[in-house]
């Protein structure tokens, strides 16, 4: 059996775009998917700014089937089924396709919005849906329902690293020999007073709001904390002779290895031991040395201890030849969909052969050492990149995907 893992279709709707190609043309814009919050709501918060999602997903799905789901569900399901009509619509017995969705906090929207009908309606006016609304496996749920899939759907949950670690798993499920293909990634969608009150308390999102689309800024001496956003990012993962067979027209590249690792240190802050473990990891997994990584999607969220911490460990575990980008400049930090729409990213520029260049980074920080994308997008190319993925709770994830 061939234990190549191939990544035959993607899905993403991002602040950038309603789907994975106009993501992609955003990022290599420089495209800011951030805006000013105008909403009622958000007049007394600490935090004025968020990237929102260009298209509400409510919008795309049947009214009657949209008011079941969760807004982080709505984005899985239209994630999936473009990342499955992408890949062709693989022909596959149900037992041998799984599903692995991936999210930091699960259907929030809908605990925190049915808590408020609660308070102020009483218990008989919650939605009968509630329950199915805010299960953190609801994602994954609807999606095997959606597509039949009945071998498993499971839901990671670590964090701003669940979207990275979905991909991990779908590749150690095909190379079990337990499915033929998976379904993988990850979904959020929090942008609410609660959270975004909840994250500026522990200093963790900028402030700043004079100029929105400047806020983001990885590896900028001037950056402030992350933006907070929404999307989602799932890739169908394929063994590669099942593909081969079914004759699949389109492969991007191979998810050719990965590595979960816990730093066991902090419950918030970046480890870059922990890091550096996975790097290596994911390198010895995928048989791929340090020199033959010639990009990097980095983490970088935009906050100084996370982004020094990072350019620390890829320093370490890859070196300084490698080229380096961030793309959370432009759709801010999308929690449990950030690594999946990363390493989608990553393999898009492997494939296209140009890394997006950083937004907003005018002044790069000099305690990172590293070949960082700037000014310009940068054309090469390259054999094998590097997505790296980390969350609160010490959760390392990285993936090296190859051509």
């Amino acid at each position: 059996m061939d234990s190549q893992v191939w990544v035959t279709g993607i899905g993403a709707m991002t602040p950038l775009g309603a789907d994975a190609g106009s993501t992609w043309a955003g990022m290599l814009a420089g495209r800011s998917g951030v805006r000013a919050l105008e909403e009622k709501w958000a007049a007394d918060l600490p935090v004025g700014i968020a990237a929102g999602l260009t298209v509400d997903p409510a919008t795309l799905l049947p009214r009657p089937q949209a008011r079941k789901l969760d807004r982080g569900e709505q984005l899985a399901l239209l994630g999936a089924r473009e990342a499955w009509q992408d890949a062709g619509a693989p022909e596959v017995e149900p037992e041998r396709l799984a599903v692995v969705i991936g999210t930091g906090t699960g259907g929030v929207l809908t605990t925190l919005g049915q808590d408020d009908v609660f308070e102020e309606s009483g218990p008989r006016r919650l939605s009968p849906f509630t329950v199915p609304m805010l299960m953190p496996n609801g994602p994954a749920a609807w999606v095997s329902m959606d597509l039949g899939a009945k071998g498993g759907a499971r839901t990671p949950v670590s964090a701003c690293a669940s979207g990275a670690e979905a991909l991990s798993m779908g590749l150690d499920l095909i190379r079990a020999g337990r499915a033929d293909v998976v379904v993988a990634g990850g979904t959020e969608a929090c942008l609410h007073p609660f959270t975004l009150a909840a994250f500026a308390q522990m200093k963790a999102l900028s402030t700043r709001s004079d100029d929105p689309e400047a806020v983001s800024r990885p590896f900028d001496v001037d950056r402030s904390g992350f933006v907070m956003g929404e999307g989602v990012g799932i890739a169908v993962l394929e063994r590669a002779d099942f593909a081969r067979a079914r004759r699949n027209p389109r492969t991007y590249g191979t998810l050719a290895g990965s590595a979960v690792t816990s730093s066991a240190e902090h419950i918030t802050a970046s480890d870059a031991d922990g890091q550096v473990q996975a790097i290596e990891g994911a390198l010895r997994d995928a048989g791929v040395a340090a020199r033959d990584i010639g990009h990097v999607h980095a983490h970088a969220t935009s906050t100084e201890s996370g982004d020094l911490a990072e350019a620390e460990a890829i320093r370490r575990a890859v070196g300084t030849h490698a080229s380096v980008t961030a793309t959370k400049s432009m759709t801010g930090h999308m929690l449990g969909a950030s690594g999946a729409v990363g390493a989608m990213a990553a393999l898009l520029a492997l494939r296209d052969g140009v890394a997006p260049a950083v937004r907003n980074l005018e002044q790069l920080d000099p305690r990172v050492e590293l070949d960082v994308v700037r000014g310009e997008n940068r054309t090469g190319h390259w054999d094998a990149v590097l997505a790296n993925s980390f969350g609160f709770g010490g959760h390392n994830v990285s993936l090296v995907l190859t051509r």
